[in-house]
């Protein structure tokens, strides 16, 4: 029932738009309502009812993972919240590698689009069949690892966005090792990419920062040729997954090859 409770309340202290939701409208409460909460945590409203009312006492630590990421909990708050569930807190400093079962879903329904979700270090976590029906099986799961790596490729790029998203991807890694300094992998990551890449130790070194922004990018597919697809890069809410969309401007000779494709289920 502690567990409940504590669940209750910080959802009844978490404001919609501090996890990305519009600004509540009248409401006899400020904080989030149950069926938001679920929403934002990848959870059933009805699983949230069970679990404050005290008849669900057994949450996953991926539940509890994704509910404390949703509510905005602090270290410490989020510590005694894996305690109240009765699990044992994750190490801290580590880079969590969930992916909320809604994510998962939203991914799975995505159907005609290529979708692609990653953890704060360009790991790949999946892809809809859609993805790898376009890009392939990557030989190198990490994006980072890939894009400063002599490995082939299926993306075209020119100078210009080549600058643009290295220091976007550079960024990234700067931001997870801040906010997971004892993670061995990025650690790893990072040293490994020093000593194999000029181009990203310099990119490094200069500090400069950027942010994902809108691409159009050519892909050069071994079946049905180039397709000009535009890349959008978006973060889910209380969590670092990043999911990455290629879309095709509807009747563009893009989209119906990526419809072809998806007939074909090529890879």
């Amino acid at each position: 029932m502690e567990f409940g409770r504590e669940l209750r309340r910080w959802r009844e202290r978490t404001r919609p738009e501090s996890v990305g939701l519009p600004p509540p409208g009248p409401r006899r409460a400020p904080g989030l309502r149950r069926e938001e909460l679920g929403l934002v945590a990848g959870v059933s409203v009805d699983y949230v009812v069970r679990l404050e009312q005290g008849r669900a006492t057994a949450p996953s630590a991926q539940v509890v993972d994704a509910l404390s990421h949703a509510l905005r909990l602090n270290p410490a708050e989020r510590e005694l919240f894996f305690q109240l569930a009765g699990l044992r807190p994750p190490d801290r400093g580590l880079v969590p590698a969930r992916l909320a079962p809604g994510v998962r879903r939203l991914l799975d329904r995505l159907d005609g689009v290529p979708v692609s979700a990653y953890d704060a270090t360009w790991n790949l976590l999946t892809a809809n069949a859609m993805w790898t029906a376009l890009m392939g099986e990557p030989p190198e799961p990490n994006i980072v690892r890939s894009r400063f790596g002599p490995g082939p490729t299926r993306v075209l790029t020119w100078p210009g966005q080549d600058d643009t998203f290295d220091v976007a991807i550079v960024s990234d890694l700067r931001e997870a090792s801040a906010r997971y300094p004892n993670d061995p992998g990025l650690k790893e990551l990072i040293a490994g990419l020093h000593g194999s890449s000029e181009r990203f130790a310099d990119v490094w070194e200069s500090g400069v920062m950027a942010r994902h922004e809108s691409t159009r990018k050519t892909i050069v597919h071994p079946e049905v040729g180039e397709l000009a697809l535009d890349c959008d890069v978006l973060t889910v809410p209380g969590s670092d997954v990043r999911i990455v969309a290629s879309t095709a401007e509807p009747g563009s000779e893009a989209a119906g090859k990526l419809a072809l494709l998806a007939a074909l289920g090529h890879r």
